[in-house]
């Protein structure tokens, strides 16, 4: 298994590289634009409660690794209370049709926040503990390179706004490096799992998909953020609400 945390481990840093993270951090650019991904990424944030909730969580259980993952389901399954605080506070709230925010949840601008969810929903039905702790791994790896440069952003928006954020705040980061898989005892238990050969390499191919679906999606966001400029919506919005 160690292995396979040591793949996870490479694919992150790679993960690191993309785009959309150079466009974050570039502070000649507007904070609340360097966000301005989020209704992009809205289809996997509102989805990832029920991932744990229905998908990685199994009760009753008997298994160890299982009880833990299901520890950690608990702890995940909300954040996405924070998102829709950091929503109206970031003014991406603005005026929408319910069929219009229908037609765009499923537009083919979002379509590969769907198929991420899709895929994490695929390889979380009927997994094993193992491959469950797999799909937590990729997703925690991916989340802790996209929440620690939010959270920077964040500070950002809070200081010109005096509006705080809780999702891309150090509050969301904090929360989940407190419950990471090492802190909440799963990775000790990996470190002395061992796998054959055949679930050794289905193992490294779950974590390649899993990172390619990541990487579609965190690119779709930067295309997004990068054609869709608040201030020209925040106009549209304001227009919209006086001609009624």
């Amino acid at each position: 298994m160690q292995e396979v945390l040591a793949l996870i481990e490479q694919k992150k840093q790679e993960y690191a590289q993309l785009p959309l993270f150079d466009f974050m951090q570039n502070k000649t650019i507007n904070p609340r634009q360097r966000l301005a991904w989020a209704p992009c990424a809205a289809h996997f944030i509102m989805n990832f409660g029920e991932l744990n909730k229905y998908f990685l969580r199994v009760e009753p259980t008997s298994d160890p690794i299982q009880t833990l993952i299901n520890r950690h389901t608990y702890e995940d399954d909300h954040h996405w209370l924070w998102f829709l605080e950091d929503f109206k506070n970031l003014e991406l709230d603005k005026s929408l049709k319910f069929s219009d925010a229908l037609k765009f949840l499923w537009s083919e601008e979002t379509k590969n926040a769907r198929w991420l969810n899709y895929q994490l929903y695929r390889y979380s039905s009927q997994a094993t503990p193992i491959q469950k702790i797999i799909v937590i791994e990729v997703t925690e790896a991916t989340g802790n390179i996209m929440f620690s440069t939010a959270a920077e952003i964040g500070k950002e928006i809070k200081a010109i706004t005096q509006k705080p954020c809780r999702y891309f705040a150090d509050f969301h980061l904090d929360v989940e490096t407190g419950h990471t898989t090492g802190v909440s005892g799963i990775e000790g238990i990996l470190q002395h799992i061992q796998l054959s050969e055949v679930t050794r390499q289905e193992a490294f191919e779950l974590v390649e998909n899993l990172f390619t679906a990541f990487t579609q999606f965190t690119n779709d966001l930067l295309v997004y953020a990068e054609t869709h400029k608040i201030e020209q919506q925040l106009k549209a919005a304001e227009i919209l609400e006086q001609a009624f």
